[in-house]
């Protein structure tokens, strides 16, 4: 197999969002990072298993972005909040992490909530779609796949995988490939049986988010029983 019938097999599709530049329009068909204003009625930010408010992370729009994860079909907004002190990897959602998907949007209302004690700038992102390739080291290839990089390889065609997959997206995203700081997990099995890669939060300068050390949070979804998991890792 060529290089290029290579970097074709691997990448996938990938909404890639940018923080900020423009100015918001402050409707719910936008999406936020740092900022949560869609609630149900009965609904408020949560709290943590020590009782403090967690933290807003993120508010997705999901029907206008340009590439949409089929498990995320039927969801119209997304939110995010997560616990200022971190969960454990793979921890079940709900005492230090959760993830609220509106399916549909008669009963949402928008509130003015905040967390005084959130360290994470609000900003509008701004959507594109983008080609994105796995990282080498557990981050999504085939075992086939490993073997025909290594081949081309060995036969001096490619000095590294990375002279062909020049293109891993380390932005928050949905869809695509996790982007792993260590050795990854995969992004299907490694997330727990039945879950797959969905989006990820990484650490951004611009909104003081720094995830342990330059991390990554990556969320995965099981479609059989729609719970979530959380891995996250740094340098």
């Amino acid at each position: 197999m060529k290089s290029e019938e290579i970097k074709e097999k691997i990448s996938k599709d990938a909404t890639i969002f940018k923080v900020g530049g423009f100015r918001p329009e402050n409707t719910i068909q936008e999406s936020w990072i740092g900022k949560v204003s869609v609630y149900r009625d009965e609904e408020t930010i949560p709290t943590d298993k020590n009782g403090e408010l967690m933290l807003p992370l993120a508010q997705i729009y999901i029907p206008n972005l340009p590439f949409i994860h089929t498990k995320l079909l039927n969801t119209k907004i997304l939110t995010v909040f997560i616990s200022n002190e971190y969960p454990e990897c793979l921890e079940k959602m709900g005492e230090n992490w959760l993830i609220r998907e509106y399916e549909n949007l008669d009963d949402i209302i928008v509130k003015d909530l905040s967390n005084p004690k959130s360290f994470i700038k609000q900003f509008p992102l701004k959507a594109e779609m983008k080609k994105d390739c796995p990282i080498w080291d557990g981050g999504g290839l085939s075992s086939e796949m490993e073997d025909e990089i290594l081949e081309l390889e060995n036969s001096g065609e490619i000095e590294s995988y990375y002279d062909i997959a020049d293109f891993h997206q380390y932005e928050h995203k949905i869809g695509g490939f996790p982007s792993y700081c260590q050795s990854g997990i995969g992004i299907d099995e490694g997330f727990g049986n039945g879950f797959e890669f969905i989006f990820q939060i990484t650490s951004d300068e611009k909104i003081n988010l720094n995830i342990i050390d330059s991390g990554s949070l990556m969320f995965a979804k099981n479609d059989q029983t729609n719970e979530w998991s959380l891995y996250y890792d740094f340098y």
